[in-house]
């Protein structure tokens, strides 16, 4: 990826372009070149900043979805930043959707990809195949409609992960949070524009989800992608971008 990662006091992040401020949130096998197409696409007339979500770094006892969601608020109170645009995939919705309700006055609109926070089929619940990589391989296929997505790099990259004892619990511990913190009862609160735009073929947070999301978020609209899985901004870069960017004109540009 050609963006470089600054880091400051404990923060790594990408920083791009001037402007109203898209704050992205990758999930939690995900990384910051998942949202590469919508850095180059809206840097021009955006700032988009990236943060990496310290999901292997928390202590063990306090790796959860919440404390995700105290670290991105940190963060946007670091960068002094106001009323950004979050959007989120996967791990990282569902911490844009905990923001959203603790700390409202961050957030101005929202976008969410394959979220969780409803329900999702998790990536096994347990790894007693890790070293199998065959076995990663599919799993990884899995995420995406098309299993090219899943390039030798990427499955390389979670399959190292997840041979990591240190980083597998710390999954396998921010997944059961994700389960536990159901947010159907919270979501009424968010009452900014929500928009979604979820793969149609998505294995992991399937399609009744979406709509589920749509039936309870009081401001939201609802974009299919069709041939798509659970991360659209990487399968389907292109028709992401234009739902998200005609979302973006009508919530921002009034």
């Amino acid at each position: 990826m050609e963006f470089s990662v600054k880091e400051e006091d404990g923060f790594r992040y990408i920083d791009e372009g001037e402007g109203q401020v898209l704050l992205l949130l990758h999930g939690l096998m995900g990384a910051l070149s998942n949202w590469e197409d919508v850095i180059i696409k809206f840097r021009t007339n955006y700032r988009v900043i990236i943060p990496m979500l310290p999901i292997y770094e928390l202590p063990l006892l306090t790796t959860g979805i919440k404390s995700l969601a105290k670290f991105v608020h940190k963060f946007i109170k670091y960068k002094k930043l106001e009323q950004v645009t979050v959007l989120g995939n996967s791990l990282g919705g569902h911490v844009a959707l905990v923001l959203a309700t603790s700390h409202p006055e961050d957030i101005k609109a929202m976008v969410l990809a394959g979220s969780s926070g409803l329900y999702e089929n998790s990536f096994g619940g347990s790894f007693p195949r890790r070293e199998s990589y065959d076995f990663i391989k599919e799993k990884v296929e899995f995420t995406f409609y098309s299993p090219e997505i899943a390039t030798k790099e990427l499955v390389d990259e979670v399959f190292q992960t997840v041979n990591d004892r240190n980083r597998v619990i710390r999954i396998l511990a921010m997944a059961k949070s994700a389960i536990r913190h159901n947010m159907s009862k919270d979501l009424y609160k968010i009452t900014v524009p929500v928009c979604l735009i979820w793969g149609k073929n998505d294995k992991i947070t399937p399609p009744e989800v979406a709509v589920e999301f749509h039936q309870l978020l009081p401001n939201s609209e609802l974009n299919w992608i069709d041939q798509c899985g659970h991360a659209p901004m990487m399968e389907h870069p292109a028709e992401f971008n234009e739902y998200l960017e005609k979302f973006l004109n009508r919530v921002l540009l009034k």
